[in-house]
């Protein structure tokens, strides 16, 4: 699609949007936690250019954590807790996110094996 009015996502001409794709995001968390030392893989592939992102923290013993993508009111990169403050077992991280893919088939789920605790957000963490 050409830039311009009629893209909504880059409604000014000869502009390139300011949203980053979501398959460039995986690849580069991918990147990240190889450098870290962290076992990432992607479990569910979902749209190239915009499906939202989840990221599902596994700790092991420790439980999973999972984190949806999202931006905060300044604009600004942050995540939100999809299954609360505390930790759940895989297998509830894994029904939460097979809730969320019935409304949006689009998302992409990375899912990062973390048995040390090492693993660090890139954003804010909002409490809502």
């Amino acid at each position: 699609m050409t830039p311009g009015p009629s893209d909504p996502d880059n409604p000014v001409p000869g502009h390139t949007s300011d949203r980053l794709k979501t398959e460039l995001r995986v690849q580069a968390w991918l990147r990240r936690c190889a450098v870290a030392g962290l076992m990432a893989t992607v479990a569910r592939k979902g749209d190239v250019e915009a499906g939202a992102l989840f990221l599902k923290v596994n700790r092991l013993a420790g439980g999973c954590e999972v984190f949806s993508g999202v931006t905060d009111a300044g604009g600004a990169a942050a995540w939100l807790r999809g299954t609360g403050p505390a930790p759940v077992t895989e297998k509830d991280a894994d029904l939460y996110l097979a809730r969320q893919s019935k409304y949006d088939p689009d998302l992409w789920v990375l899912e990062i094996e973390d048995p040390k605790g090492q693993f660090v957000l890139d954003g804010k963490i909002l409490d809502i």
